[in-house]
């Protein structure tokens, strides 16, 4: 034959060899098989046509059964393609197992799909974790005002890990438990010579309920003196009195004012009257001359009687003025 020809063919079988290692992962497979994990050679061609890994299934597979476990390929497969960290998901099981907690892939994969990193969550299962709390004001009974700080060890719950409640939800429960052990105390000398006593107080709440964490401690890291709180809202509330007591005064005061006015408005009516009344007298006596019934001796009489009782007041006021 032409050795032309013979390079074609060589090619040729060349790509045919390739493109079957391709869709026929025999490597991976006898892999699997030297490791002792079972898996078909046609399920290693299905992963391929699904756009699986099947060197990572496989990879897993081996590194779970030589740890002791007992997976199922189909398992693992459907993990991925529901976008699940699959390698994540079986190191949390091996880790689970050296711990004797109780983990099966069912949970793990539920937990890992519920986006928490279940590997971590395993880790502090076995290694509990330190929260610092943010400073946390409360007033005691006598209105001091105390600043404290905890620090709380938890671990994690595994099986409240899908639906439980996060670390905010522990803090803001702690902060609150602090809260109410500082105010239903008598005096803040009371809690700093205690403080223990907001640890048991605290923990006896069970605020780990229906939360992704069990609370194995909680320990008042520091606690500050702050302000006189009751003093300030007395002295509040005294200013308040004063400015409510200083408007009725006011407002007495205006009302006083505004009867003087109306009175003196009153009286200036009433003065206004008597000059208009004084005003008609010349035309009543000039009414009376015509008519004949006044004479002129009539006012001359009339005029000093007038005369007389100015005198006489004249004479009068400065001694009533002296009584």
């Amino acid at each position: 034959m032409d050795s032309g020809i013979l390079i074609v063919i060589a090619v040729v079988a060349i790509v045919l060899l390739w493109l079957l290692f391709y869709f026929i992962p025999v490597g991976v497979w006898f892999k699997a098989l030297l490791s002792g994990v079972r898996v078909s050679l046609l399920q290693l061609i299905l992963m391929r046509w699904r756009k699986v890994p099947a060197t990572l299934i496989v990879n897993e597979l081996i590194t779970g059964t030589k740890a002791g476990l007992t997976l199922n390929p189909n398992e693992l497969e459907a993990h991925y393609l529901a976008k699940g960290n699959v390698p994540n998901v079986i190191r949390a099981l091996v880790s689970a197992q050296k711990a004797n907690i109780n983990l099966d892939f069912k949970m793990a994969s539920a937990i890992d799909l519920a986006g928490r990193n279940v590997f971590e969550a395993v880790q502090m299962s076995v290694n509990p974790k330190v929260i610092n709390t943010p400073p946390v004001s409360a007033v005691a009974k006598n209105g001091i005002q105390l600043i404290a700080k905890a620090r709380v060890t938890v671990r994690a719950n595994i099986k409240q890990l899908v639906g439980g409640a996060g670390e905010e939800t522990v803090l803001a429960r702690v902060g609150e438990g602090i809260v109410s052990s500082i105010g239903s105390s008598e005096s803040h000398t009371v809690v700093l010579e205690n403080p223990d006593h907001i640890s048991r107080v605290v923990l006896a709440k069970g605020l780990d309920a229906g939360t992704a964490f069990e609370i194995l401690s909680i320990d008042i890291a520091d606690i500050d003196v702050g302000k006189n709180i009751g003093a300030e809202l007395q002295i509040d509330q005294a200013n308040a009195d004063k400015n409510i007591a200083q408007a009725k005064a006011e407002e007495k005061r205006a009302m006083a004012v505004a009867h003087e006015q109306e009175n003196l408005a009153l009286a200036q009516e009433a003065r206004a009257k008597v000059i208009l009344a004084e005003a008609e007298i010349p035309k009543a006596i000039a009414e009376a001359f015509r008519s004949g019934n006044l004479g002129i001796m009539d006012y001359y009489r009339l005029q000093n009687v007038q005369a007389d009782t100015r005198m006489r007041e004249t004479l009068a006021g400065p001694t009533q003025n002296q009584k």
